[in-house]
């Protein structure tokens, strides 16, 4: 990588002595600043690694309240952006993520391929079985919900939370707005879907040693979907109907009055049939049909196009030949 960019790696950290000396010590000289994030840690991870580290990339930074995992990544992507850093990796302090594979993130996003990258460890089906199955099943429901709710149908894996950025599309980002736990990844993509940025997944293995998870999946699965139906009534309203119209504005309501319309009609004649004991003529029940039909079309049009509308022009390259066009 030529005229590599200025590097920064986020590593919010939250009871994690055990492990976060070996991140650090495994991030490459690629890196130009490391930022530890104590999260109002109880074992004071922060000071650990002060009295500690000897690397002098490393600052920490220290919550005096517990904001969650998502308010430690939005302290340090603003600390980064301040200190002039072009891309921002994100990983975590447990140990399972690899610091060898920054440069796998940072590479599409420097080539201009992708504005933000994660990881995906469902590439290799071998290093699946790894995972415990409760995880993978959970998984697989939230990778159905995030699609739907951020628009990105190209994604798997939402809840991996290693992940690079590049500083210009960060700084667009309202920080105050996403959310600061568990739900921070998924709530991310809603947001840079809505900037039309270019999100690309990152093969990497699923690691597990002996740290413990706070993140359990089979509690946070009705919670994330009330959050996931929030940001897709969010998503549809503000690219389809507040930023531009097309076809598929149309076909949406359409699709859903109909199939309404044809489900309640056939419904009610149905149970008044049964009441009467007298049997639909076939005009009610094409009548009935037709709408359902036509409403299923309609709605599958509309995913159609949602699906093809996935964002592929990153937003950095634009703003940087612009900037390029008016200095010339």
């Amino acid at each position: 990588m030529t005229n590599r960019p200025k590097i920064a790696v986020i590593i919010p950290t939250y009871k994690a002595c055990s492990h976060i000396m070996g991140v650090i010590d495994s991030v490459g000289p690629e890196v130009s600043c490391i930022y530890v994030v104590d999260d109002a840690c109880p074992d004071g991870s922060g000071n650990f690694v002060l009295e500690h580290c000897k690397d002098d990339r490393v600052r920490v930074i220290h919550h005096v309240e517990n904001q969650g995992v998502g308010g430690a990544v939005m302290t340090g992507y603003k600390s980064a952006i301040e200190d002039g850093m072009e891309i921002l990796v994100k990983i975590d302090s447990d140990g399972q993520m690899d610091p060898s594979l920054i440069l796998d993130f940072v590479e599409p996003i420097f080539s201009g391929e992708a504005d933000y990258t994660k990881g995906n460890r469902f590439f290799d089906l071998e290093k699946i079985t790894e995972m415990p199955v409760i995880r993978l099943f959970g998984n697989a429901v939230l990778s159905l919900m995030c699609k739907i709710s951020s628009g990105y149908w190209n994604l798997f894996d939402p809840t991996n939370g290693y992940t690079a950025i590049h500083a210009d599309v960060a700084r667009r980002l309202p920080f105050e707005k996403i959310s600061q736990r568990y739900f921070f990844e998924t709530d991310i993509l809603f947001r840079l879907n809505t900037l039309r940025a270019v999100v690309v997944d990152i093969p990497m293995d699923a690691k597990y040693g002996d740290e413990v998870s706070n993140l359990k999946i089979s509690k946070i699965v009705g919670e994330f979907m009330v959050k996931h139906a929030r940001n897709f009534f969010k998503r549809i309203f503000y690219n389809y109907y507040l930023r531009d119209m097309s076809l598929a504005s149309i076909e949406l309501p359409v699709g859903i009055i109909f199939l309404i319309f044809g489900l309640l009609y056939g419904g009610g004649h149905w149970i008044q049939s049964s009441l009467d004991g007298i049997s639909n003529t076939a005009g009610t029940v094409m009548l009935s049909a037709l709408p359902i039909i036509a409403g299923i079309q309609f709605l599958l049009g509309f995913v159609g196009h949602d699906v093809s509308s996935v964002p592929v022009r990153p937003i950095h390259q634009r703003r940087r030949k612009l900037c390029v066009r008016s200095e010339s």
